[in-house]
């Protein structure tokens, strides 16, 4: 397992981040607690949650995520073993499905300071080591859009917001911040206040990115490498698709598409005749296509951790073993050909 350096903090984590938004409703607090531990002793030392999961979010499980976690640290005692992260829910849309969290997610100083207080109580520690903001308060481009409409926006400023994650890391609350679900204006953003006012600095942007998912090098990839706010790339098999398990119409029991009809980004045609060609290409090269998915992203200059969930033990061991395994240039310029093709059909 490979350590980096998150942002410009003292912080190394492993390049396999543990994802969790599955515990809760896919997973029961004793599976999760069996992922937990499996994937400290096998090197990962990054875990990811929100105060919003699992998903998809509901009034009833809100929070189960970081209980579970929390009964975990209680009854093992090793919070110094590894990095946690979490992160409070950004402005909820109509028809969002966040509604019920604070009754109307917020990002202002009184709902931050809030949001971490409920996170710290739910995951019974005394700190959280990176503190990021889900997505956005204004409204712009994350969540598949693409097409940027500038308009009127009454949204709370980063300014607001970047003052209450000040306030935490002055209290020894949060040690870092981050954000999640950004724009290359977001990122400078965020810098660009934090350099004329001293205030804390992202050290890490969490966005999507996968095979069918490359957007994120359209106008990220090069902020976070000259800035050192790297990637935690999120969905990296995108909800398990790239692992070729849905192809040919299945519908695997107990699987996340199976389960929840609301998730259909990587369901539509384009990104099921991208992902049959991946998967054809792994199988070929005598490769598990879940794992050079994951190598792929493992590799990017612009990555610091690749963020994967599992809902089973098996699943979980072939996601962190995917850390092992290069892919050699030949394979590599197979995987850009078919890109060139079919260019981010899931975005």
């Amino acid at each position: 397992m490979e350590y980096r350096q998150l942002g410009t903090t003292d912080l190394r984590v492993s390049e396999i981040c543990l994802g969790t938004m599955t515990f809760g409703e896919q997973n029961t607090e004793a599976e999760a607690h069996e992922q937990l531990d499996y994937a400290l002793a096998n090197g990962v030392n990054f875990i990811d949650c929100a105060e919003m999961y699992p998903v998809p979010p509901r009034p009833e499980t809100c929070g189960r995520t970081e209980e579970y976690i929390g009964t975990w640290i209680a009854a093992r005692g090793n919070r110094d073993r590894f990095v946690l992260a979490t992160k409070v829910t950004g402005r909820g849309a109509a028809n969002s499905g966040v509604g019920h969290v604070r009754g109307g997610p917020r990002l202002s100083r009184e709902q931050v300071f809030a949001a971490c207080e409920e996170s710290l109580r739910r995951l019974r520690t005394d700190y959280i080591d990176l503190y990021q903001v889900h997505w956005p308060e204004r409204q712009t481009n994350f969540f598949g859009r693409l097409g940027y409409e500038h308009g009127d926006d009454d949204g709370i400023a980063i300014a607001e917001t970047l003052d209450a994650l000040e306030e935490l890391v002055k209290a020894g609350k949060v040690r870092h911040i981050g954000i999640s679900n950004e724009t290359p204006w977001g990122m400078m953003e965020y810098l660009k206040l934090s350099a004329a006012h001293g205030k804390p600095r992202i050290a890490s942007i969490q966005n999507p990115y996968s095979l069918l998912n490359r957007t994120f090098e359209v106008g990220c990839a090069e902020m976070a490498i000259r800035e050192q706010c790297g990637l935690l790339a999120y969905s990296p098999l995108a909800f398990g698709a790239l692992s070729g398990k849905y192809l040919g119409g299945r519908k695997p029991e107990g699987a996340r598409l199976t389960l929840f009809e609301r998730f259909q980004r990587y369901s539509g045609a384009r990104a099921v005749a991208a992902t049959e060609e991946y998967v054809a290409l792994a199988r070929e090269a005598g490769l598990d296509p879940a794992q050079m998915a994951l190598a792929f992203v493992n590799r990017q200059p612009f990555v610091t951790s690749n963020i994967i969930g599992a809902t089973n033990l098996e699943q979980l061991q072939s996601d962190i073993a995917s850390a092992e395994l290069e892919l050699g240039d030949d394979l590599l310029q197979a995987i850009e050909a078919i890109h060139s093709d079919n260019p981010n059909p899931a975005p």
